[in-house]
């Protein structure tokens, strides 16, 4: 029982900071726009500290991903190590609202032409 806890922690853990990562945030950025301390943020992407359901809501509520996915739930089908998407996210937060919705209009009509 005990290393299923352990294996869970890791899997919220890895979750968290891919999440993190793939929103172009520092853990510092993270903590202060969570109301946390930035060693909660470090400690809680280490596995070394239990992270409360309110806090996986605010994690996923800050990353824009499903809090089941940080518990675990899905496939794990993003590399956040590609730089490709690393530099996209940065950039992107960069833009203004009416310029992200063109660009997310640009990718939906070239996703569409692939089927």
């Amino acid at each position: 029982m005990m290393s299923d806890t352990a294996d869970i922690r890791a899997i919220i853990a890895l979750r968290i900071r891919k999440a993190r990562e793939m929103s172009g945030l520092s853990q510092g950025q993270a903590a202060k726009m969570l109301g946390l301390h930035r060693p909660s943020v470090t400690e809680a992407e280490a596995g070394k500290r239990k992270v409360s359901a309110e806090e996986i809501a605010k994690f996923a509520d800050l990353y824009k991903v499903d809090a089941s996915w940080l518990l675990g739930e899905g496939e794990d089908q993003i590399d956040p190590q590609d730089s490709k998407l690393q530099l996209a996210a940065r950039e992107m937060k960069k833009l203004k609202p009416e310029d992200l919705d063109t660009v997310l209009a640009v990718i939906a009509s070239i996703r569409g032409g692939r089927k």
